[in-house]
Formats: structure tokens, sequence, C-alpha cells
């Protein structure tokens, strides 16, 4: 699938050089420019012929900039492969960008000091980058504090992508940077100049019951909602759903907590989604997937197949809107493994939505062991979650 500024394709095949160097260099010769950077995702079939597969993108893709992940499953164009896939690749050309990239291990995080540590790391101020990629490893790297380091080096701009997946049994994955292979750690990287990064987060819920403000918790533990016992309000929100949505929200109950309360008002996609692991009536207390705060705003939420579908179509509304006439020069999709074909009961839901609403546009992703991306002002490693990094002419819309 090419659309002049960048062309995706998926290589179903086992790995033959000769044909594969083909295979690339006819890709790349759909575009309408020079490559700024290659987007390569595969699966673990390929593991011993990465580094191979990583030198033809370079030289025969003419690509000056390589990177991605290992992954169960993939996405191509208008295509989920949750079965059998091969590899996923895609070249951008992306006038005027600015792309600089890196390689970080949990040493790297260990060694942290403050945001001026990656400054220097990176080279990079906060006014030098639109925004950035990354694809972590999620069995090596404490992805949780990464972001939040990150966040404090470089908010609100956006980071967007995901966590490989791979040979689960052996807790393998790999990540690719340029020629090389990594078994752990996270390549980020940064997009300037000309080309800014648009996220569209969509984490797969819809609100249920009206928004509440915390007027008591400690770490993970909610206490009170609006001066109550938080349990006498979560269930008396379930009872005032009508029978049919009663039984759709039986175990599909979360909690949204907003991050930016300076908002006139709160709409989907300001709340970030975390599990509600538990709910005690005798002492009132719910307990959350995160450490909220006394005087947050908050709102319970429902996640299913309908409400992904309803969440998805809605993000992607809001940002068609936003984006106008700017040109989109290609996305890159990655989407959690319990979405897909699981989830929705049939293939493709999110890749061919976002052809339908943004496209046609050449797409490549894959099927996330969690998924990065903003909410408010801050990036978070989320679940259930599709997140969808478009690479768009800077400017406004």
């Amino acid at each position: 699938m090419s659309h002049g500024f960048a062309a995706a394709a998926h290589w179903k095949e086992d790995f033959d050089e000769t044909r594969f160097q083909h295979w690339v260099e006819h890709l790349r010769a759909s575009l309408r420019g020079k490559v700024t950077l290659a987007l390569v995702f595969m699966t673990p079939r390929f593991f011993s012929a990465a580094k191979q597969v990583l030198e033809i993108v370079q030289v025969h893709g003419q690509a000056p900039l390589v990177a991605g992940c290992s992954s169960q499953a993939l996405i191509s164009g208008d295509e989920e492969i949750e079965d059998g896939a091969g590899i996923s690749l895609a070249f951008y050309h992306l006038p005027g960008a600015d792309l600089k990239s890196f390689h970080f291990t949990q040493e790297n995080i260990d060694e942290c000091n403050g945001p001026a540590y990656w400054h220097l790391e990176t080279g990079i101020e906060p006014s030098q980058s639109n925004g950035w990629l990354a694809f972590g490893d999620p069995f090596n790297l404490d992805c949780d504090t990464w972001l939040r380091l990150w966040n404090e080096a470089y908010a609100p701009l956006p980071v967007l992508g995901g966590l490989a997946s791979g040979d689960f049994s052996a807790r393998a994955t790999q990540v690719y940077l340029n020629g090389k292979v990594y078994d752990e750690g996270v390549v980020v990287l940064s997009v300037g100049g000309s080309v800014a990064l648009e996220g569209v987060i969509s984490q797969g819920c819809t609100p249920i019951g009206e928004t509440w403000t915390i007027t008591r918790a400690d770490q993970n533990l909610i206490y009170e909602i609006g001066n109550r016992p938080a349990y006498t309000v979560l269930a008396e929100t379930f009872s005032k759903l009508p029978p049919e949505e009663q039984k759709r929200t039986q175990g599909n109950l979360f909690v949204g907590l907003v991050i930016n309360e300076y908002l006139d008002e709160f709409r989907r996609g300001d709340f970030l989604i975390r599990n509600l692991i538990g709910a005690d009536p005798s002492s009132g207390i719910v307990a959350i997937g995160a450490f909220p705060r006394t005087g947050q705003t908050m709102q319970f939420q429902r996640r299913d197949a309908a409400a992904a579908n309803e969440d998805m179509m809605e993000t992607l509304n809001r940002a068609h809107a936003h984006l106008g006439e700017r040109q989109i020069y290609g996305g890159c999709l990655c989407s959690c493994n319990g979405r897909g074909a699981h989830l929705f009961g049939y293939p493709n839901h999110d890749a061919a939505m976002i052809q339908k609403r943004l496209g046609p546009l050449a797409l490549s992703g894959f099927f996330c062991n969690g998924e990065i991306g903003p909410v408010g002002d801050k990036n978070f490693l989320h679940g259930y979650t599709a997140s969808l990094a478009l690479f768009v002419r800077k400017g406004k819309s």
C-alpha cells in the first residue's frame, strides 16, 4: 500500500535473502521521494534472520533510520495479521523532518537523576522535538518508571508506541535500531523539524454514570467519593444502569481518572483508564490499579467490544476534526494483543476504522504487551488500548 509519502507492505513468506531484497527495493520505489524512516516489525520465526532483514532494509531500502520490534501479530495497511504473520515494513518520506534515535536500557533509568540527564544523553531539549516514538522490551525494562522520568524531561510532548511481544515461553523479545538487534531496553525516536507527531489514543472504554471527586484516597485505595464510601457510589452507579447494560458491565468495570483538571468539561480521552482491582462492601473501600489523589475527578467505565468500537470511532472523529487539512504522511498503529479478533469477533477492526476515517494512508504496526500514549499532558503505559502515531505536516489545523 503506497500513498506517495509512505508505503507499507506485509511479507508472508519465509526469509529468502534475494527475494526479500527485491521486495524491499520494489516497495521503496513506490515512494514519492527519498526514504526518511523505515519501521519494521517481525514475528519470532525471523529472530535468527533479524540482523539480515534490518541490513537489507537499510541498504536496499536506502533508509537512513530503521526502527521497530518483534511481535506475535502485525498490522499493515488495513489488515491486522494475527496468525502466521511475517514482517510488516513501511517506508516514510517525511519532508523537512529532523529525526534522532537512541537505545536506552534499565541501567539508564537507574542512573537518571532528573530531567537534565535525558537532555544530556539525547542532546535534545524539549523545544527541539515535536514528539517521540518508542518501542520497548516488556521483560527487562521498567516502562512505567521510564515514562514518569521522561515526562519530567519532555512533557507535554507525546510519546507513542508500545512494548514488544515475541516468544512468551522464553520471555524473549527483540527491539531494532538501524542494523542492531537488542533483546532489552527501549528504542526512542525524536520527531522534529517540519513533521509533527499526532496521537490517537483509544482505551476501549465508555463512561458510565456521572463524574465524581475523590474525597479520600491513600496509595491505590479509594475510601471516599463525593464524601461517601467509595463502594456505595460504585454500587449505586451500577444499580442505576438498565438491566441489559448491567449485564454487559458485570466483570468489565474500570475506573477513569482525569489527568488535566483545568478543562471546562471532561470528555472521553481525558480519562486515564485503570483496572478496578476490588471493592469491599464492609469497609466501603475500592482498590484500583493506580495511585489516585484526593481531589481528583473520576468516572466509572465499561470496557467491552461495543465500548471499544464506540471509543475508537469518537477518538478518530475528533482527530479528523483536529487535523483539518494538514497532510498526513503515514501512521504507525500499536494495538493491544487483547484487542483484534479476540475482542471484536472479526479481524482488522482498528486498522480498517483508521483507513475509513483518516485514510487512505500507509500504516504499519504491531500487537503489543502494553501500549504507550498520552492522556492530557502526560504519557502512560496502557492496556487494551490502540495507540496510533500519525506523521503529519507541522502547522495549525
